[in-house]
């Protein structure tokens, strides 16, 4: 299990760089109450962590939404004490279905400040084969930007480009074929209603689904693994 020490190694420059924002930014969303003081380490230097960089992606993502700051404080206090970085992650993915597909055009320093790294060459082309960006004739970018924290992600991931992309394929059949289902039963119990009412149940219905997708694959993606882990004799009993 990865302990508080281990996760807190980034200064404040680093965790902006990680961020894509400046350190300024940092302080600022500090100074509010946005993101927990940092752990201080020697020379009262302050260390930040994963839950810091989750926190302030899920920032950026209520941003996009067109939320005001004071909006944003709300929502974050609104939130459960103790989130890790994950549970986030998923905030954040929520927050994020329920906008329409967005799709901007960069150039090379945007898109790397988004991003939060330099990319390489091979990096700009990895993620162009999971249609996260696609290259433009004048040295710009056409960026999914639902898509790019979670690509840039998977720049890291130890599988190979392979690996991913089936996987991806996976996830894309099984997820349309579940929003199928999931059409054909709400299309069932709508189809009598004014379309003011359909378009307010879908509102309303539209991030509770996803959020109930989200729990229901890190649910089942836990027990499989777990399975698997206890069958290869590698489980090691803890979290």
């Amino acid at each position: 299990m990865t302990t508080d020490a281990e996760e807190t190694t980034l200064t404040v420059d680093e965790l902006a760089a990680r961020a894509g924002v400046t350190v300024r930014t940092v302080r600022f969303y500090a100074s509010r109450g946005l993101l927990p003081p940092p752990v201080i380490g020697p020379r009262r230097v302050g260390h930040y962590g994963s839950g810091h960089v989750a926190r302030l992606a899920l920032i950026e993502e209520l941003q996009h939404q067109g939320m005001t700051l004071a909006a944003i404080e709300r929502y974050l206090r609104q939130l459960p004490p103790g989130l890790t970085p994950h549970d986030l992650a998923i905030h954040r993915a929520v927050v994020a279905s329920w906008a329409p597909d967005a799709v901007e055009e960069l150039a090379r320093p945007e898109l790397e400040r988004r991003a939060g790294r330099p990319l390489t060459a091979e990096d700009i082309d990895r993620l162009a084969a999971m249609n996260v960006v696609t290259a433009g004739d004048d040295g710009t970018f056409r960026v999914d930007s639902g898509l790019l924290r979670l690509g840039v992600r998977l720049l890291d991931v130890p599988l190979s480009h392979e690996t991913i992309l089936a996987a991806r394929e996976v996830l894309m059949e099984h997820s349309r074929a579940a929003a199928r289902e999931l059409s054909r039963l709400l299309r069932g119990e709508v189809a009598e209603r004014a379309a003011r009412d359909v378009k307010s149940l879908s509102a309303h219905m539209h991030p509770l689904v996803v959020q109930a997708l989200l729990t229901a694959f890190q649910r089942s993606l836990r027990e499989e693994l777990g399975e698997w882990l206890t069958a290869s004799g590698t489980g090691s009993g803890t979290d």
